[in-house]
């Protein structure tokens, strides 16, 4: 349901007029009361209408054709001028009204002193339908209105038979006109609230919307934590079975019944023991061995290993210089070389070298 307000003309005063689909639902003068959207009817008088073949596809450009028509036929400057542009359907001429941009400054101003704020602005000859040919006419809100194929204007006795000539218009009978009232309210064809009288819209918070997005969000976040929660009982039971694992893989490099409680600290401490301490009983005797293959006429004639991995050599040699030459490549090797005091026995020399880990 709509009601169309009527601007003041003349004497009178605000006139409105309620239209559902079942027709004119009530009327009176003044402004009314109510929520229902209001469409303002300006004077037949007040607004000249023009047809034209305008461009559809950019809205800037038909207003841009319509201002060039506008100035065309009006003798006022076209920057006083504010200039609509509608459409009546698909391959038909578009309507355009021409108004004083004064003029509807100030019904906009008289409206919203009057606490309205219309949805839309419509001549009041664009109520009544497009005739397929001549013209018609009708009484509304208090003003006589004709309406032909491309014309739209204020029932005046002279002015009417000028542009009718041998066609008089054909009243429109009630039932037509509160159904063209009704669909013209619902879907004008030409609104002059456009460019810098278009209505402004208000900022309205849909709570609804609020609602379902803040629901969306915190579904989100609960599906993004439960991922989460997953990803890190993956990872748990990852790492725990890892661990199981190194543990088993270690028990069985473990002496036969010890108990796995620090896989890789037992494994350091078995390795140690296995290989000895420093760098080891097998790499100490390798180089001892080296060196002593390297100095002619020497041999080994007894071994030790200590606890604190030092290595103990018994040697003997043809002649002391020997000695010191197997200490030097024993030195060469990264080894510190601690030499007792070698003795003659014979045709021999003899004598004992601690080799130490560097």
């Amino acid at each position: 349901m709509t009601t169309l307000l009527f601007l003041p003309a003349g004497d009178a005063g605000f006139r409105w007029l309620r239209v559902g689909d079942g027709g004119t639902m009530a009327r009176g003068d003044g402004v009314p009361e109510g929520d229902d959207p209001i469409v303002a009817v300006t004077p037949a008088d007040a607004v000249t209408l023009h047809w034209a073949d305008l461009p559809t596809r950019s809205a800037a450009q038909g207003v841009a054709a319509a201002r060039l028509l506008a100035a065309e036929a009006s003798a006022a400057p076209v920057g006083e001028l504010h200039v609509a542009v509608g459409s009546e359907g698909e391959g038909m001429e578009r309507p355009i009204g021409v108004v004083g941009a004064g003029t509807m400054q100030a019904w906009l101003e008289q409206l919203a002193s009057a606490g309205v704020d219309p949805v839309a602005m419509i001549p009041a000859p664009m109520l009544l339908p497009r005739p397929d040919e001549g013209y018609i006419r009708a009484d509304i809100g208090g003003q006589g209105v004709v309406r032909g194929r491309t014309a739209g204007f204020a029932d005046e006795a002279r002015l009417t038979d000028l542009v009718t000539g041998d066609t008089p218009p054909q009243p429109l009978d009630r039932a037509a006109l509160d159904a063209a009232l009704f669909r013209a309210a619902a879907e004008p064809a030409l609104d002059l609230r456009q460019g810098p009288f278009a209505r402004r819209r208000g900022f309205a918070i849909d709570w609804r919307l609020v609602r379902r997005l803040a629901v969306l969000a915190l579904a989100i976040l609960a599906v993004t934590l439960a991922i989460s929660l997953v990803r890190l009982a993956k990872y748990s039971f990852a790492a725990d079975r890892l661990e199981a694992q190194a543990d088993a893989l270690a028990a069985t490099a473990l002496p036969r019944g010890e108990t796995v409680t620090d896989p890789s600290r037992q494994l350091t401490e078995r390795q140690r023991r296995t290989f000895g301490p420093g760098v080891g009983f097998s790499t100490t005797t390798a180089a001892a061995f080296a060196a002593i293959r390297s100095v002619p006429q020497t041999e080994l004639t007894g071994l030790d290993f200590a606890n604190d991995g030092a290595l103990r050599l018994s040697v003997a040699t043809e002649r002391e210089s020997a000695a010191t030459d197997l200490k030097r490549a024993l030195e060469r090797a990264g080894f510190t070389v601690r030499a007792s005091t070698f003795v003659a026995n014979g045709n021999r020399v003899s004598g004992e070298l601690t080799v130490i880990a560097p």
